[in-house]
């Protein structure tokens, strides 16, 4: 997926845990370790923000665009 998550780089800037995260954002630890490891089709503003407002950061500092390595076409290589 192209969009990378930072929330553990946030953590360890903010020396915090996982589920003291969870409980200061009012999410369960369970879903947050989905956000936090990629695994989330969406995000809610009202839990962006929370998360903002709980380490103090922007949503850029814990969500990033990567690009994806293009994909070669079948054939692509003169075969």
């Amino acid at each position: 997926m192209p969009i990378a998550v930072d929330i553990d780089v946030m953590l360890a800037k903010r020396k915090m845990s996982v589920g003291e995260l969870a409980d200061r954002v009012g999410i369960t630890p369970a879903n947050l370790a989905v956000l936090k490891n990629g695994r989330a089709k969406a995000v809610r503003f009202t839990t962006l923000a929370a998360l903002c407002e709980v380490l103090e950061c922007q949503p850029g500092d814990l969500l990033r665009w990567e690009a994806e390595a293009p994909r070669s076409e079948p054939g692509a290589d003169g075969a």
